[in-house]
């Protein structure tokens, strides 16, 4: 079908990366909803706000730590077959929830199987793409994928906020399992793992390339060799640093604890939502901008940027709380949808440059690195609000933490042989 003659008029590569784009829609639906069940799940089981964070965390914390082996499964048995595993546990773990009658389900379900599944259709998923289908045009290409993982978690948010104000919790939760299980589908029809698989090359690549044979070894002991090796090298620990600030700032903080928040001045939960899923807007237009960006400009500087301007703008937003939407929390949820994931393009390439060809594996660890950070802060906010009886102490403490990530994204040193050796030759 995609080898069609009329489809070859456009290189292959950009229709797996729609394919990629959709799937990463589907897979990151569930996680749009965190924010909007809070208070409903608390209403109705009486679960404390930390113990339904403790979940969040789970699902945040596996969400990252699958990536790295989601990507040497990748390398092993195809894009493909992982991508439908992956969408189908979303699907199962979403539908299992309308059966929950405890704490520890709510764990299970939402914290472990959404959070394994979603881990599998990660960021290490779009470098896994970009990587093997574009030799060319990676930073936009990036952009635009990282755009859809990220904002398929906010565009969800008015949809959700409805079905669960309209028919409660458990119809928004069984409309995500019939999106993911929709997207399987289409997964099957047309996604491929290699170009050869078509018949061409990669985008931008000579005809007659060579591609890089699967690794026939255990997929979990290439995910190990590769962060041990990584590890040796300063930049990653400077990126996987800064990246799990960028976590616990969006998925951590503000994705899961913005609506609940603005709840607590009295703004309603469906308003919350349509917020953030204006940030969901712009961060298509941000993210797919930063791509662009990092194929043109210094990665480090752009990193600074991103970070020192979402760093004060996390100083500015508890003042803006109200019971109705003004002009300056518009303009907030505008400004930070730009910033909301700008920071993963840059990131990407600075793993490409100091990595070679074990970059999509290595961002799969730093990536892990930002789940971790959107883990802990997504637990340690919850405590917050239970301990205080606000959010206040968290949005400034995250503040501060960016404009640390600013120090990290400046001190990653230019690549040199020497560093990059242990990660591309060691550890093949």
């Amino acid at each position: 079908m995609i080898a069609s003659a009329t489809a070859r008029r456009v290189h292959p590569a950009w229709w797996v990366a729609f394919v990629s784009f959709v799937a990463l829609l589907g897979a990151a639906a569930f996680r749009s909803v965190p924010g909007v069940f809070m208070d409903p799940l608390h209403r109705e089981f009486g679960w404390p706000h930390s113990t339904i964070s403790f979940a969040v965390s789970l699902n945040l914390l596996l969400y990252g730590l699958t990536a790295p082996f989601a990507a040497a499964l990748m390398a092993r048995f195809g894009i493909r077959r992982v991508t439908v595993a992956a969408l189908l546990l979303v699907a199962a773990g979403s539908g299992a929830t309308v059966f929950m009658t405890a704490s520890w389900q709510l764990v299970l379900c939402w914290g472990l199987l959404v959070g394994l599944g979603t881990g599998s259709m990660a960021l290490a998923f779009v470098s896994t793409v970009v990587d093997r289908w574009f030799l060319v045009r990676r930073g936009l290409v990036s952009g635009v994928l990282t755009a859809a993982s990220a904002t398929g978690q906010l565009v969800f948010l008015p949809l959700v906020a409805y079905l669960t104000g309209a028919a409660g919790w458990r119809a928004a939760a069984l409309t995500v399992t019939a999106a993911a299980l929709a997207v399987v589908v289409l997964v099957l029809l047309l996604m491929r793992d290699h170009p050869s698989d078509l018949g061409t090359t990669a985008y931008g690549a000579p005809e007659g390339a060579p591609e890089p044979p699967p690794d026939p070894g255990n997929a979990a002991a290439l995910a190990l060799r590769t962060v041990r090796d990584a590890a040796k090298v300063p930049a990653f620990w400077l990126l996987a640093g800064g990246f799990a600030i960028c976590g616990a700032s969006t998925n951590g903080l503000v994705n899961t604890h913005f609506v609940p928040a603005a709840h607590d001045h009295g703004m309603p939960p469906t308003a919350a939502a349509g917020l953030l899923s204006v940030i969901g807007v712009f961060d298509v237009l941000g993210t797919v901008a930063s791509g662009w960006l990092t194929d043109r400009v210094n990665p480090r500087l752009l990193l600074a940027v991103y970070y020192t301007l979402r760093g004060f703008s996390l100083f500015v937003l508890p003042t803006l709380f109200a019971p109705s939407v003004g002009a300056d929390m518009v303009l907030f949820v505008v400004f930070y949808g730009l910033d909301w994931v700008a920071t993963v393009p840059p990131t990407m390439a600075l793993c490409r440059e100091r990595f070679g060809q074990r970059a999509a594996l290595v961002f799969g660890w730093v990536f892990a690195s930002h789940q971790v950070g959107a883990a802990v802060v997504a637990g340690v906010a919850g405590l917050v609000r239970d301990r205080f009886g606000d959010y206040a102490a968290a949005w400034y403490g995250a503040g501060l933490l960016c404009l640390l990530a600013t120090v990290f994204s400046v001190s990653v040193r230019r690549s040199g042989r020497q560093e990059r050796e242990p990660v591309t030759a060691g550890s093949a």
